[in-house]
């Protein structure tokens, strides 16, 4: 996806993603080396870690509009909306979308195929898990209208959304209809903003 950055742009950066994704998912993450994606890219080595500091953020490339995702649905809510149900609201726009973010976006099985088989990627994931944890407990630690534990809410959602995604990653893989998995994922994930507002039910 296109950002602004290092040598060639945008332009060259989407280069590089497009190439890389689709030689990872041909042929698995640990089988590619960076010097082949910036081959077929048309590009020097350099110039890959220029716009992806690691091999694992070729594919995992998405960190940011997640973390710009978190800011805005705390900082550009309106007035009258608590973070909660703005943090929902975000979610299930993602889910209607059916966006990349989402876990449910048509195609994703290759690629939940291809991060599972790579224990590399699954360690960049939760590296990426706990820096967005941390950017959301900071923007809330900013708003002047949230009173409560920044902290604990911040690693109870990113560690409740993961959770959803994981399990809608293996009911697709396993062969699930994809349109029953996204109805399931977008209950799993009212659940959880429930279980956020009012507890979790135990009996």
């Amino acid at each position: 996806m296109p950002r602004t950055g290092a040598r060639g742009g945008p332009q060259t950066r989407a280069k590089i993603s497009e190439v890389a994704t689709r030689l990872f998912l041909e042929r698995g993450f640990d089988a590619v080396t960076v010097a082949e994606v910036a081959r077929e890219a048309g590009v020097s080595s350099v110039t890959v870690f220029k716009h992806f500091p690691r091999k694992e953020d070729l594919l995992l490339d998405r960190e940011a509009d997640a973390a710009d995702l978190l800011r805005s649905a705390v900082s550009d809510r309106a007035p009258d909306v608590d973070v909660l149900t703005s943090l929902r609201d975000a979610a299930l726009r993602l889910v209607d979308e059916r966006h990349a973010l989402s876990g449910v976006k048509d195609g994703s099985i290759p690629f939940f195929r291809t991060v599972a088989a790579s224990p590399a990627l699954v360690a960049r994931l939760r590296e990426i898990a706990a820096e967005l944890q941390d950017t959301l407990a900071g923007e809330l630690e900013r708003d002047p209208a949230f009173g409560g534990d920044a902290t604990l809410l911040a690693a109870l959602l990113i560690a409740g959304y993961a959770t959803v995604i994981v399990e809608t990653a293996r009911r697709l893989t396993a062969g699930e209809p994809p349109d029953a998995v996204a109805d399931d994922h977008r209950a799993r994930l009212e659940r959880l903003f429930a279980a956020l507002r009012n507890g979790v039910p135990i009996g």
